[in-house]
C-alpha cells in the first residue's frame, strides 16, 4: 500500500537539522578571478580591484565580490550539480521547482582565503498549491566557512515538489 503524503512528511522532518560532511574546496579564493570577474561585468570597485587600496581598508586585502562566494567555494570542474551534495529529502512528488535562494553574510571572503562548505536540512513541511494540495517545501542551507572555521555566509534554499495530477488522483487527493 502506497504511503500518504502525511507518512512521507513524518519520515522527512526525521531528517530535520542533518548536516553534509564539511568539504573543502579544492582552490583558495583567488585574486586573477575576481580582477577577470570585474572586468567582464564592469565592477570597478576599488576593493575587488585594487591591491593597494583594499591593503589600507578595514579589510587589509582584496575581497571577493559576494557573487563570486559560490565560485570559490565550489567543486572546481564546471559544470556540476548543486543537488548532488545536498540532502535528499523523500517527498510524495518528484516535480520540483526551485523557489528562492536567499544569502546572509557574516563575514568578507578575502583573496587567500580557503572556502568549505556544508549543506543541512533546515525545514520541510507541506502546504498547498494550485497543482497540488500536499506539495512539499524543503529549506535546505548552504553553510561556507573560511579556513578558521567562521562562517562566512548561508545560502538558504527553498523549493517545492508537488505531485502530477495523475498522482494526486491514483492517491485519491
Amino acid at each position: 500500500m502506497a504511503r500518504t503524503p502525511e507518512e512521507i512528511l513524518e519520515e522527512a522532518r526525521k531528517l530535520v537539522g542533518t548536516e553534509t560532511p564539511l568539504r573543502r574546496a579544492p582552490y583558495p579564493v583567488e585574486y586573477d578571478p575576481i580582477r577577470r570577474t570585474c572586468h567582464m561585468v564592469s565592477d570597478r570597485n576599488p576593493l575587488f580591484l585594487d591591491p593597494e587600496y583594499a591593503k589600507k581598508t578595514k579589510y587589509g586585502a582584496v575581497i571577493s565580490p559576494p557573487a563570486m562566494v559560490n565560485y570559490f567555494s565550489g567543486r572546481g570542474a564546471w559544470p556540476h550539480s548543486m543537488m548532488e551534495s545536498m540532502i535528499s529529502v523523500p517527498t510524495a512528488g518528484d516535480r520540483a521547482i526551485n523557489l528562492t535562494v536567499e544569502t546572509e553574510w557574516f563575514k568578507p571572503v578575502k583573496v587567500g582565503d580557503w572556502l568549505s562548505e556544508k549543506h543541512r536540512l533546515a525545514d520541510v513541511y507541506i502546504k498547498a498549491i494550485r497543482l497540488d494540495p500536499k506539495a512539499f517545501w524543503v529549506v535546505q542551507e548552504r553553510i561556507i566557512s573560511n579556513q578558521d572555521g567562521e562562517v562566512v555566509c548561508i545560502e538558504r534554499n527553498t523549493s517545492l515538489r508537488h505531485r502530477t495530477p495523475e498522482q494526486i488522483a491514483e492517491a485519491g487527493g
